[in-house]
């Protein structure tokens, strides 16, 4: 039961992403061919919103569910890991016709091959986990 909260917040943004019509193969080839401004507002809505809420858990306004401060780790910047890593996810998204995220909504819409999508993600992260100790990140 303590966990209901992370399925309702779960449900509540597939709710938002099938909505937004961000889980459409149309809204992403329409984005990719810059013939709609659809999906960039959604992403750069998302990004806003995103450094709003990185500058308050750094500054200690926001705390996690035990009011401890939430502690953000600086990653390692680096021109070549960021190029290949947006590579392979850009491959990917162009592969699956949907980023991660709405894997989940295209399933609980009906649509099944999202199903192999979701395995072949499944399998990514396993094989990642396996050689991360070896990767050089």
């Amino acid at each position: 039961m303590k966990n209901l909260k992370f399925l309702v917040i779960g449900i509540v943004f597939g709710i938002i992403l099938s909505k937004s019509e961000a889980v459409s193969w149309y809204r992403i080839y329409e984005m990719f061919k810059f013939q709609s401004f659809h999906m960039y507002g959604i992403i750069g809505s998302a990004v806003a919103l995103s450094t709003l809420f990185m500058y308050f858990f750094k500054t200690g306004k926001i705390k996690d569910y035990l009011g401890n401060q939430i502690n953000i780790k600086e990653k390692k910047k680096g021109f070549i890991r960021t190029l290949v890593g947006g590579t392979i996810f850009g491959l990917g998204w162009a592969l699956a016709g949907a980023c991660p995220a709405p894997v989940f909504v295209l399933i609980g819409q009906g649509i099944l091959p999202m199903i192999i999508v979701l395995l072949g993600a499944l399998l990514g992260a396993f094989i990642y986990g396996l050689l991360s100790k070896k990767l050089p990140n």
